[in-house]
Protein backbone atom coordinates (compact mmCIF):
# COMPACT_ATOMS: atom_id res chain seq x y z
CA UNK A 1 0.00 0.00 0.00
CA UNK A 2 1.45 3.41 -0.91
CA UNK A 3 1.85 6.17 1.66
CA UNK A 4 -0.93 8.77 1.42
CA UNK A 5 -0.46 12.37 2.52
CA UNK A 6 -3.39 14.79 2.71
CA UNK A 7 -2.83 18.01 0.72
CA UNK A 8 -3.07 20.12 3.90
CA UNK A 9 -0.27 18.17 5.62
CA UNK A 10 3.37 19.30 5.66
CA UNK A 11 6.09 16.67 5.44
CA UNK A 12 9.42 18.47 5.50
CA UNK A 13 12.12 17.36 3.04
CA UNK A 14 14.35 14.77 4.72
CA UNK A 15 11.62 13.12 6.81
CA UNK A 16 11.65 9.34 6.41
CA UNK A 17 8.26 7.59 6.14
CA UNK A 18 7.86 3.87 5.53
CA UNK A 19 5.41 2.31 3.12
CA UNK A 20 1.69 2.40 3.75
CA UNK A 21 1.63 5.39 6.13
CA UNK A 22 -1.44 7.62 6.25
CA UNK A 23 -0.92 11.30 7.05
CA UNK A 24 -4.18 13.19 7.57
CA UNK A 25 -5.32 16.83 7.70
CA UNK A 26 -2.99 19.55 9.05
CA UNK A 27 -0.22 17.17 10.14
CA UNK A 28 3.37 18.48 10.31
CA UNK A 29 6.23 15.97 10.17
CA UNK A 30 9.67 17.55 10.67
CA UNK A 31 12.71 16.85 8.49
CA UNK A 32 14.59 14.66 10.97
CA UNK A 33 11.70 12.32 11.84
CA UNK A 34 12.27 8.61 11.19
CA UNK A 35 8.97 6.74 10.77
CA UNK A 36 8.37 3.08 9.98
CA UNK A 37 5.73 1.41 7.82
CA UNK A 38 1.91 1.43 8.15
CA UNK A 39 1.72 4.31 10.64
CA UNK A 40 -1.30 6.60 10.90
CA UNK A 41 -1.18 10.26 11.93
CA UNK A 42 -4.57 11.81 12.68
CA UNK A 43 -5.62 15.39 12.18
CA UNK A 44 -3.41 18.12 13.67
CA UNK A 45 -0.48 15.86 14.69
CA UNK A 46 3.05 17.25 15.01
CA UNK A 47 6.19 15.07 14.83
CA UNK A 48 9.52 16.65 15.82
CA UNK A 49 13.00 16.25 14.31
CA UNK A 50 14.57 14.01 16.96
CA UNK A 51 11.78 11.43 16.90
CA UNK A 52 11.91 7.74 15.98
CA UNK A 53 8.66 5.86 15.33
CA UNK A 54 8.43 2.14 14.56
CA UNK A 55 5.97 0.22 12.39
CA UNK A 56 2.19 0.15 12.75
CA UNK A 57 2.01 3.08 15.20
CA UNK A 58 -1.28 4.98 15.59
CA UNK A 59 -1.05 8.65 16.60
CA UNK A 60 -4.58 10.02 16.99
CA UNK A 61 -5.79 13.61 16.53
CA UNK A 62 -4.12 16.56 18.29
CA UNK A 63 -0.95 14.80 19.52
CA UNK A 64 2.52 16.41 19.43
CA UNK A 65 5.39 13.92 19.43
CA UNK A 66 8.21 16.22 20.53
CA UNK A 67 11.97 15.81 20.17
CA UNK A 68 13.57 13.07 22.32
CA UNK A 69 10.56 10.73 22.06
CA UNK A 70 10.84 7.19 20.67
CA UNK A 71 7.78 5.07 19.88
CA UNK A 72 8.46 1.41 19.12
CA UNK A 73 6.26 -0.82 16.91
CA UNK A 74 2.49 -1.05 17.53
CA UNK A 75 2.24 1.90 19.97
CA UNK A 76 -1.15 3.62 20.27
CA UNK A 77 -1.27 7.34 21.18
CA UNK A 78 -4.86 8.31 22.01
CA UNK A 79 -6.51 11.59 21.02
CA UNK A 80 -5.00 14.72 22.58
CA UNK A 81 -2.50 12.83 24.76
CA UNK A 82 0.58 14.87 25.68
CA UNK A 83 4.32 14.28 25.62
CA UNK A 84 6.77 16.69 27.25
CA UNK A 85 10.53 16.92 26.77
CA UNK A 86 11.59 19.54 29.32
CA UNK A 87 11.02 18.77 33.00
CA UNK A 88 11.03 22.35 34.33
CA UNK A 89 10.19 24.73 31.45
CA UNK A 90 10.45 28.50 31.60
CA UNK A 91 9.71 30.77 28.65
CA UNK A 92 12.75 32.95 29.45
CA UNK A 93 15.19 30.03 29.93
CA UNK A 94 16.42 27.98 26.96
CA UNK A 95 16.59 24.30 27.93
CA UNK A 96 16.94 22.63 24.51
CA UNK A 97 20.15 20.97 25.71
CA UNK A 98 18.27 19.50 28.69
CA UNK A 99 15.63 17.42 26.90
CA UNK A 100 14.87 14.19 28.75
CA UNK A 101 14.39 11.16 26.53
CA UNK A 102 11.11 9.26 26.64
CA UNK A 103 10.87 5.66 25.42
CA UNK A 104 7.55 3.96 24.66
CA UNK A 105 8.10 0.23 24.12
CA UNK A 106 6.34 -2.10 21.70
CA UNK A 107 2.56 -2.41 21.93
CA UNK A 108 2.02 0.19 24.68
CA UNK A 109 -1.21 2.22 24.81
CA UNK A 110 -1.36 5.86 25.89
CA UNK A 111 -5.00 6.74 26.50
CA UNK A 112 -6.84 9.87 25.40
CA UNK A 113 -5.78 13.06 27.19
CA UNK A 114 -3.10 11.36 29.28
CA UNK A 115 0.19 13.18 29.93
CA UNK A 116 3.61 11.52 29.86
CA UNK A 117 6.17 13.58 31.78
CA UNK A 118 9.53 13.37 30.01
CA UNK A 119 12.36 11.05 30.99
CA UNK A 120 10.37 7.85 31.52
CA UNK A 121 10.25 4.44 29.88
CA UNK A 122 6.86 2.87 29.25
CA UNK A 123 7.22 -0.90 29.00
CA UNK A 124 5.98 -3.32 26.38
CA UNK A 125 2.17 -3.55 26.29
CA UNK A 126 1.84 -1.19 29.26
CA UNK A 127 -1.43 0.76 29.37
CA UNK A 128 -1.76 4.38 30.57
CA UNK A 129 -5.44 5.16 31.09
CA UNK A 130 -7.30 8.16 29.72
CA UNK A 131 -6.49 11.39 31.55
CA UNK A 132 -3.67 9.89 33.66
CA UNK A 133 -0.45 11.82 34.39
CA UNK A 134 2.50 9.43 34.25
CA UNK A 135 5.65 10.65 36.02
CA UNK A 136 7.63 7.41 36.44
CA UNK A 137 8.64 4.31 34.51
CA UNK A 138 5.81 1.87 33.73
CA UNK A 139 6.84 -1.83 33.65
CA UNK A 140 5.82 -4.23 30.89
CA UNK A 141 2.07 -5.09 30.90
CA UNK A 142 1.32 -2.61 33.72
CA UNK A 143 -1.91 -0.58 33.97
CA UNK A 144 -1.71 3.03 35.21
CA UNK A 145 -4.60 5.41 36.03
CA UNK A 146 -5.17 8.66 37.89
CA UNK A 147 -3.44 11.95 38.68
CA UNK A 148 -0.69 11.32 39.46
CA UNK A 149 -0.86 7.93 37.75
CA UNK A 150 -0.62 4.89 40.00
CA UNK A 151 -0.08 1.26 39.14
CA UNK A 152 -3.42 -0.52 39.58
CA UNK A 153 -3.09 -3.76 37.63
CA UNK A 154 -1.80 -5.70 34.65
CA UNK A 155 -2.89 -5.89 30.99
CA UNK A 156 -2.50 -8.58 28.32
CA UNK A 157 -1.04 -8.00 24.86
CA UNK A 158 -4.64 -8.03 23.63
CA UNK A 159 -5.53 -5.09 25.89
CA UNK A 160 -7.56 -7.04 28.46
CA UNK A 161 -7.18 -6.61 32.21
CA UNK A 162 -5.57 -9.61 33.89
CA UNK A 163 -6.66 -10.99 37.24
CA UNK A 164 -3.19 -10.79 38.75
CA UNK A 165 -1.92 -9.32 42.04
CA UNK A 166 0.22 -6.17 41.89
CA UNK A 167 3.12 -7.50 43.95
CA UNK A 168 2.31 -11.04 45.11
CA UNK A 169 3.12 -13.97 42.84
CA UNK A 170 0.38 -15.34 40.61
CA UNK A 171 -0.72 -16.53 37.16
CA UNK A 172 -3.70 -15.64 34.98
CA UNK A 173 -4.99 -16.00 31.42
CA UNK A 174 -6.06 -13.27 29.02
CA UNK A 175 -9.87 -13.54 28.83
CA UNK A 176 -9.79 -12.87 25.06
CA UNK A 177 -6.88 -15.01 23.83
CA UNK A 178 -6.10 -17.50 26.60
CA UNK A 179 -2.44 -16.42 26.65
CA UNK A 180 -1.06 -16.94 30.14
CA UNK A 181 0.83 -14.40 32.24
CA UNK A 182 2.82 -14.66 35.45
CA UNK A 183 3.75 -12.10 38.13
CA UNK A 184 6.90 -12.82 40.14
CA UNK A 185 8.33 -10.25 42.55
CA UNK A 186 6.37 -7.40 40.95
CA UNK A 187 7.33 -8.27 37.36
CA UNK A 188 4.74 -9.49 34.83
CA UNK A 189 5.75 -11.74 31.94
CA UNK A 190 3.91 -13.73 29.33
CA UNK A 191 4.35 -17.50 29.66
CA UNK A 192 5.74 -18.35 26.23
CA UNK A 193 4.38 -21.90 25.92
CA UNK A 194 0.76 -20.75 26.36
CA UNK A 195 -1.89 -20.59 23.62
Amino acid sequence: MPTTIHPSAIVDPGAQLGEGCRVWHFVHISAGARIGARCTFGQNVYVGNDVAIGDNVRVQNNVSVYDAVTLEDDVFCGPSMVFTNVYNPRAAVSRKSEYRRTMVRRGATLGANCTVVCGVTIGCYAFVGAGAVLRCDAPDYSLWVGVPARHVGWMSRHGERLRLPLQANGEAACPATGERYRVREGVCTMIEDSA
